[in-house]
């Protein structure tokens, strides 16, 4: 479990990094040096720059990067300095202008290099709103990702080249060896996400030896690891990143899927998962002897990783029961003395997934101590249960006096998360006490 400096200690590196261009070009003062819109234009442009190197590092998977944080937190922080960046590239040649730059420099200017940073300009500005519109654009994951996955090396490249034959802060032999570091690392970092981790996991796939159909449209996919080679180690909680070899002319795309089993059980795991797109939807045609490449563990939505907690509560949203089925078998499988209160919404009862298990763990009365309440958006006419949404009224009526102390935990569909955090801030519970997964990065 990292320290909790171990996660500060990222921060200051990142902020560090991020600066260090500006403070080598401050220190060594370069011209023109009392233009101070141009300078800024200057400045924009370094830092855009290095959170563009950066975010590869990001988006690389690294478990030095990702394990203070986890993925949940990473990726969207990933994508709102994409935007941010975005931004300062876009403020940089209009400062220029206005500095002295002249508006040639936008409209008339034919120097090539030049044209190379208009073109690294508008291909990050189209990625950017690709990015953020994604899904109201009606463009599948898929294809965006294949995008972003070309287009941000080239946008990169792009951007080296432009501000080495146009910026005078080049001159310095100190910038000059920085950028190419810059350069080589962020390369050298894609090529080993993109190219070789993939070459590597495929080499020795894991093994499909079970599917079990747990509900009219979700599927338990079982997986034992390759013969001679040890289950990876994962905390309860975990998720990983699949990628489906199941040929028959289904589709081989990697997805991430919660991990819904218990660490505690050996030489095996298993994923549970809901068809829900246009991938998933062919869950249920995967067959034992399929093979498959995984990534893993990602994420730190985790009982394991707040050990001052013994009263939580679960808080699941549909499909989002999966990581609290890994938390509560491994609770029972190793005793573990903790009371938890699950709060789990669906829109019918044919939706309830897990029901019967969830039904022994509550009425064997052992460690865990767990206390269930269905909830249905939807409800049938003989539902003797919560009827209704989760809002401020039943989530304050059923955790009742749990709100003062206990460790909330959520996974639900993003708008349920994010209104339930904002119902647990309105009912006292500070953000320390709130850990949350969202369904996708």
């Amino acid at each position: 479990m990292p320290h909790p400096r171990t996660g500060l200690s990222r921060i200051i590196t990142y902020l560090v990094l991020i600066l260090l261009p500006l403070v080598i070009v401050t220190v060594y003062n370069l011209p023109p040096p009392d233009l101070f819109a141009y300078n800024l234009g200057r400045g924009f442009a370094l830092l855009a720059l290095t959170i563009m190197v950066l975010q590869v590092v990001l988006a690389a998977r690294l478990k030095w990067v990702e394990a203070p944080f986890g993925l949940n937190l990473t990726f969207p922080f990933h994508r709102r300095m994409g935007v941010f960046a975005a931004a300062l590239l876009l403020t940089h040649p209009f400062l220029m202008v206005l500095g002295g730059g002249g508006w040639k420099l936008l409209l008339g200017d034919n120097t090539w290099y030049i044209w190379v940073g208009r073109i690294a300009l508008l291909t990050l500005l189209i990625n950017v709103a690709l990015s953020v519109w994604r899904i109201p654009l009606g463009l599948s994951f898929e294809k965006w990702r294949l995008g972003h996955n070309i287009s941000g090396p080239v946008i990169l490249v792009l951007g080296f080249v432009h501000s080495w034959y146009a910026s005078v802060d080049f001159t310095l032999g100190l910038m000059q060896a920085l950028w190419v570091a810059l350069l080589v690392v962020a390369v050298g970092l894609y090529c080993h996400h993109r190219f070789y981790t993939p070459s590597r996991l495929r080499r020795r796939p894991y093994q499909v030896v079970d599917v079990r159909q747990e509900a009219p449209n979700v599927w338990t996919l079982k997986f034992a690891p390759p013969p001679g080679q040890a289950r990876f180690d994962f905390l309860p909680g975990q998720f990983q990143f699949v990628t489906l070899l199941r040929r028959r002319g289904l589709p081989e795309e990697e997805h991430h899927f919660t991990i819904s089993s218990s660490p505690a059980e050996t030489g095996f795991h298993t994923s549970t998962i809901k068809a829900s797109g246009d991938f998933t939807a062919t869950i249920g045609q995967t067959r034992p002897g399929d093979l498959a490449v995984i990534q893993a563990p990602f994420g730190r939505f985790s009982y394991i990783l707040h050990p001052e907690a013994r009263d939580l509560v679960f808080i699941a949203g549909g499909i989002g029961i999966t990581p609290f089925m890994s938390n509560l078998r491994h609770m029972r499988d190793v005793q573990a003395d903790r009371r938890v209160l699950l709060l789990f919404a669906n829109k019918t009862e044919g939706d309830i997934v897990f029901r019967e298990e969830l039904a022994s763990m509550e009425a064997a009365g052992a460690r865990p101590e767990l206390q269930v309440f269905h909830v249905l958006s939807r409800p049938g006419e003989t539902w003797t249960g919560e009827r209704g949404h989760l809002d401020r009224e039943m989530v304050q009526r059923l955790c009742g006096d749990r709100v003062q102390s206990s460790m909330f935990f959520l996974c639900c569909p993003p708008p349920m998360t994010e209104s339930l955090r904002q119902i647990l801030r309105d009912l006292g519970v500070p953000d320390s006490r709130i850990s949350f997964e969202y369904f996708s990065l």
